[in-house]
């Protein structure tokens, strides 16, 4: 029986290193890549995938029922959704709250409603520790951590969390959940910590730092990240919620450092900044149900992970420079024209 994964936001940061996996690691399985190419949304991420036998783009927006009955049209045999889409950026979600409301809560709906109406047979909703809110000084989120989200970013995901848990309640859903702690590695858009960080030094650009630079995340290559998804897609528990985490906590101010110490720039770049509104002071996962559950543990620590993604924008340093011009929103246009989906 043909198997299709139908990832939604997939040539976004995470999604576009998930299809890269999915062609590494299950190269039998045919893939459908549902996207809207909202500003973090790149093919460029994905060119050495169009070539493959068996993916197809769908240019789409969760948020339209047609487009996403369009992506599962594309599909064959069993379908199975991996669900990245999400507007995914606290400082945005602080300026206008109302693009994340449509795409993470009215979005996820949508695409609940035609994968039950398809039949799908898993539904893996990928989602983030930061519906759990900030913790102190010590201490771990656990899967049975009241949620309590501080952002409205982080409260439209915990919106979306409750759509998915109320889909496996009331109608037996066949879905997951996993939250993850901050991603970091190739493919990343840079007004994220990491890649900004790694692009202005690069450039003897001033490194922006909000407040004292002492909120600490638990940082996740996001291979390992996607290798999780891959376990929990395949042996999760329906109806589970499995914490994803790096096991490696480090202040921003110490991940800004390091960087300049790699690139053998001055820490006279770093500049601070006003803090975030309602800046979350601490990050850290649990993840030790899916590791007893499941077998998975992160492969990378942040020692080894860090200076392999400095190397990849290094060397990928066109590619970033498309992205901060804008330049990269050409590709689209120029691969596919006026028609919403290609097969290879």
């Amino acid at each position: 029986m043909t198997r299709t994964i139908l990832v939604t936001g997939g040539a976004g940061f995470i999604g576009s290193n998930f299809v890269h996996l999915l062609a590494k690691e299950r190269p039998d399985w045919r893939i459908v890549n549902l996207d809207a190419l909202t500003y973090a949304g790149n093919l460029e991420n994905l060119t050495e995938i169009e070539g493959r036998s068996g993916y197809t783009f769908v240019h789409g927006n969760i948020c339209k029922e047609e487009d996403v009955e369009r992506a599962f049209d594309a599909c064959e045999g069993d379908v199975t959704v991996v669900h990245f889409a999400a507007e995914s950026h606290v400082d945005r979600s602080i300026v206008s709250g109302m693009p994340f409301v449509e795409a993470n809560v009215a979005g996820t709906q949508v695409l609940l409603d035609v994968s039950r109406k398809r039949g799908v047979e898993r539904f893996c909703h990928v989602s983030t520790d930061e519906v759990y809110g900030s913790l102190g000084a010590e201490g771990y989120f656990t899967e049975d951590t009241p949620l309590a989200p501080n952002s409205p970013y982080a409260a439209t995901k915990t919106a979306s969390d409750l759509l998915v848990r109320a889909a496996v309640h009331t109608h037996g859903f066949p879905a997951v959940i996993t939250r993850c702690s901050n991603n970091y590695g190739p493919y990343q858009f840079p007004e994220k910590l990491i890649p900004l960080m790694i692009a202005n030094a690069s450039e003897d650009r001033e490194l922006p730092v909000y407040g004292d630079g002492m909120n600490v995340r638990d940082w996740l290559f996001v291979e390992d990240h996607c290798l999780a998804i891959l376990r929990v897609l395949e042996a999760g528990r329906e109806g589970e919620v499995y914490n994803i985490g790096g096991h490696n906590e480090y202040p921003n101010i110490e991940i800004v450092r390091l960087i300049l110490e790699t690139l053998g720039k001055p820490e006279s770049l770093i500049r601070f900044v006003k803090d975030r509104p309602g800046h979350d002071q601490r990050y850290a996962i649990d993840a030790s149900k899916i590791q007893r559950e499941l077998g998975w543990e992160p492969s990378y620590t942040f020692d080894q992970a860090l200076p392999l993604t400095i190397q990849w924008y290094q060397s990928n340093a066109d590619w970033l420079q498309r992205v901060r011009s804008g330049a990269y929103r050409e590709y689209y246009q120029r691969q596919y024209g006026a028609e919403g989906s290609r097969s290879t």
